[in-house]
């Protein structure tokens, strides 16, 4: 019986909070003043396990009520959470987007958090430059874990689900991923994962650092 070989890989996609920019702890404080008012017994872990779209719709599920949910968005924003330039990007993210721009690889993002805020980042940083496509939490109707994002960015590169790496570090992006048929990496963050999840990512590692390696080594074995 012959074993199929791994397709080449000539797209590496990431999401982007927790994954190329250290956001979280940003995020997490912002989520929870926001919610303080109407959920105040949240923590960040469960406030953690409930991001991947749009902040609009998750204050919505977590406050169950239109009015609420309205308000909390008005103080997440009145926190800064737009800010891009208080959002670092990861020690040995830069290297690893020179590394595979050189490569020939091409790069993207899919994102929960919405293209305002997307772009900000990407500015202030000088990051725009390495996508050839993003895609955010507010650009089509379906959101992480649904796959349909990491499909419009395979359409839009003109690839196949094999020729692909996923790197982020959420449930969702883990899920989405898998759905689309994409190796995905999750980047643990030190958490406990649910086994449902962990099963269905490609690897798991804790921090960004590995999750580079290791695309670095999957490139060189694949490429």
């Amino acid at each position: 019986m012959t074993t199929q070989q791994p397709s080449a890989i000539r797209a590496v996609i990431f999401d982007l909070d927790g994954t190329l920019v250290d956001s979280m702890p940003l995020v997490l404080r912002a989520f929870a003043h926001a919610l303080e008012p109407f959920r105040p017994e949240l923590g960040v872990s469960d406030i953690f396990q409930r991001l991947g779209g749009p902040p609009a719709r998750t204050l919505l599920e977590l406050t169950g009520d239109e009015s609420k949910a309205a308000e909390a968005f008005r103080r997440l924003e009145r926190f800064g959470f737009d800010n891009g330039a208080l959002v670092q990007p990861f020690t040995g993210m830069r290297a690893l987007l020179d590394a595979l721009q050189r490569q020939g690889l091409s790069l993207a993002i899919w994102t929960g958090r919405d293209r305002v805020t997307t772009t900000a980042i990407l500015t202030a940083h000088g990051l725009a430059r390495y996508f050839a496509a993003v895609v955010c939490g507010d650009d089509l109707l379906t959101h992480k874990p649904h796959p349909e994002g990491m499909e419009v960015i395979l359409q839009r590169l003109g690839l196949q689900p094999g020729e692909a790496l996923y790197a982020g570090d959420a449930d969702a992006d883990v899920l989405g991923g898998a759905e689309a048929g994409v190796r995905t990496i999750l980047i643990r963050h030190g958490r406990d994962v649910a086994s449902t999840v962990r099963e269905k990512a490609w690897r798991h590692v804790d921090v960004p650092s590995e999750a580079y390696e290791l695309i670095t080594n999957t490139v060189t074995r694949f490429g």
